[in-house]
């Protein structure tokens, strides 16, 4: 006799299948097209309709792209290219326009001879952005020459909100003096970008000036003789971008600050054809600089691939060998010596850009080239282009082979004391240091490091904190300076191995992102002067030695608070002296207490404003422009003292309150 089963299993029917119409699939998962919810999500939508600009631009029918953040919450995008096609699309029976803006893989791009190349391959862009906007509108002034005479002289125009069609396409009088193109306007669905159900702090999701007027400078380095403008009417600010000395230009942007080795950059720019007649365009830009950082920029049809793909592969291997070659040719190298990538590669900084046809991006978002073809192409023109340039320019290479031979020998001392140091004290995954307070959880994905500065905090945040899936590692004193200091000296340093060796990584040519034992690594310093300068130096260890770290989004720094004021039974923190002032108001009888560092704080005090998941602030480290930030970090924790007058002269005006 067949038992009954203590419960009954959930009905899955044919009810429980959904189908999602249109373009609401793209509303219910929102990530698997623009990257994320956050900010970079939502200027992922700027990108889109941009990137549409910058086809137009590459296929040379536009030479001016506008971005327009308005008082309102809207954003503006115009061009003045052919404008985005009007007339009946034949397979949909409604106007191109509209298709594209409301089916997804709809578009000009995909081998129908609108463009040759093209940085929105898959032809969701515009859809994705109308998908997750509460309104939206498109304009076309039609270029009669491309689109028919019957459409010269008018302005289309369709409204949309959500996804969906709000007008029919209507055609108006163009105005004197307005010139063909297109302008999209949209004002994001802000409730389609949810807060970080973690608790990490986002102030009201808006858009960001200096990161979209980063992207638009990458964009007219990239596409030279195209002007950029980008306007912001909710403070006034405006930029503009133009230049004719393209990539060029923009590694010796990357090394402003530097001293470089090699004043004119190497640079090449020749149009090459793949095994079935394709033709790929291939420019690269070289120049060297004293720091000990690789910064490279790899661009696939004007689009930024920021993990790299065939086209960085071609050019490290030509990077290396030509290097090698040249180095045994003018007798720098002795015959059995052989300069690794890694050598090759310290202070270098790079630009790499190809226009392929039908590049193989990896997901919506384009991080990554996959056109295998690409490895060679680019070998060769880099290959040619090295050669030439080094025997050349026999001073420079000199130079080059000695700054690569510098780092060769700092390597090989940095192996040795990194032998040493794990024979004294193991740096290797399961041997944790004694320092480390360590979490019960041996899940990584809950699982958090607080790195605090001294006993006396590391005692509070040990007693505060949530044993289960909190760590707590106490450093004593101030870690070393790594922009200035040499390798081996930096592995032999005590807070540096206590770290590496708690994170499980390793370190340098061992370093595995996949054995990170937390991630959520937290720096949480005090809240004053000597704080600051413990959380610079740490971020400068993490930017330069673990990069990776950041790049995944496992940094953070806490935001332990100021003051603690009470009136009775209240009792409220602050976080800033204008926070406070402003409590204070007509306020009496309150006593406040300034936090001149974490082990003041009470353990119930630490864990409820700093370290509690579901009351703490957290923010996220991210790298927006490193380039921008490696000319920071060379500025001011370099050797060059210049440097930090210049700056500190420049920015002591916006000392608002220095705590000394």
């Amino acid at each position: 006799m067949a038992s009954t089963p203590a419960t009954s299993a959930p009905s899955y029917t044919a009810e429980q299948i959904q189908v999602l119409e249109g373009l609401e699939g793209v509303r219910v998962r929102p990530a698997m097209y623009i990257g994320s919810t956050d900010k970079q999500g939502l200027h992922h939508l700027v990108k889109e309709l941009v990137d549409n600009a910058v086809d137009e631009a590459l296929a040379g029918y536009c030479t001016r792209i506008e971005v327009i953040f308005h008082a309102d919450g809207w954003c503006t995008v115009r061009d003045n290219g052919r404008g985005i096609p009007v007339g009946i699309h034949q397979d949909t029976g409604r106007s191109a326009v509209e298709t594209v803006m409301t089916r997804l893989h709809a578009g000009g791009k995909f081998g129908g001879g609108g463009y040759k190349v093209s940085a929105g391959l898959h032809g969701v862009g515009a859809s994705v952005v109308n998908a997750l906007s509460e309104r939206m509108w498109v304009e076309v002034v039609p270029d009669p020459e491309a689109q028919g005479e019957e459409y010269a002289g008018k302005v289309y125009r369709q409204e949309y909100a959500r996804g969906l069609v709000l007008t029919e396409l209507e055609a108006y009088p163009c105005p004197p003096g307005r010139g063909r193109g297109t302008t999209v306007s949209f004002k994001p669905d802000i409730k389609r970008f949810p807060a970080d159900p973690e608790g990490i702090f986002e102030p009201g999701l808006t858009f960001d000036f200096k990161l979209e007027a980063d992207r638009l400078r990458q964009y007219a380095y990239l596409v030279k003789g195209v002007w950029f403008r980008l306007v912001d009417e909710r403070d006034g600010r405006e930029v503009n971008y133009y230049f004719e000395g393209g990539i060029k230009s923009f590694v010796r942007h990357i090394n402003r600050g530097h001293r470089v080795l090699n004043e004119e950059p190497v640079y090449a720019e020749r149009e090459v054809t793949d095994e079935q007649g394709r033709p790929v365009s291939v420019e690269v830009a070289i120049q060297y600089n004293d720091g000990d950082a690789e910064t490279v920029y790899a661009f696939a049809n004007a689009v930024h691939t920021r993990e790299g793909g065939t086209h960085v592969t071609g050019f490290r291997k030509a990077l290396t060998s030509e290097l090698n070659a040249y180095g045994k040719r003018a007798k720098l190298l002795k015959d059995d010596q052989q300069l690794s990538g890694e050598d090759t590669r310290e202070g270098l900084a790079a630009v790499i850009s190809v226009k392929v046809q039908t590049p193989q991006f990896e997901g919506q978002t384009k991080e990554k080239l996959g056109n295998s073809e690409v490895t060679s192409l680019v070998e060769t023109v880099v290959r040619e282009a090295l050669r030439e340039y080094l025997d050349e320019h026999p001073a420079e290479a000199r130079r080059l082979i000695e700054k690569c031979l510098q780092t060769q020998r700092a390597r090989e001392a940095a192996k040795k004391a990194r032998e040493l140091v794990l024979r004294k004290s193991p740096l290797e995954v399961g041997t944790l240091p004694g320092k480390l307070a360590d979490c019960s959880s041996r899940d990584p994905e809950e699982s958090e490091l607080f790195i605090v500065e001294g006993d006396s905090a590391g005692g509070s945040a040990k007693q505060a904190r949530d044993r289960r899936t909190q760590a707590v590692l106490p450093l004593r004193g101030k870690i070393l300076n790594v922009e200035k200091a040499r390798p081996d000296k930096m592995l032999a340093n005590d807070a540096i191995k206590l770290m590496v060796s708690a994170l499980g990584t390793g370190i340098g040519e061992q370093f595995n992102l996949k054995n990170l034992r937390y991630h959520k690594v937290i720096i949480m310093t005090d809240a004053d002067v000597d704080g600051a300068h413990i959380r610079t130096l740490l971020l400068t260890f993490f930017f330069l030695k673990m990069r990776q770290l950041i790049e995944a989004g496992h940094l953070y720094i806490a935001q332990p608070p100021l003051y603690r004021a009470s009136t009775g039974k209240e009792v409220r923190y602050f976080f800033s002296d204008a926070e406070l002032q402003e409590f204070l108001k007509g306020k009496k009888n309150v006593a406040v207490q300034r936090f001149k560092g974490l082990g003041e704080m009470n353990p119930d005090q630490l864990w409820e404003t700093t370290m509690n998941p579901t009351t703490r602030i957290l923010l996220k480290v991210a790298i927006e422009d490193a380039a921008a930030a490696e000319a920071i970090f060379y500025q001011l924790m370099g050797e060059e003292v210049a440097h930090r007058r210049r700056f500190i002269q420049a920015n002591a005006k916006n000392v608002v309150n220095l705590d000394v």
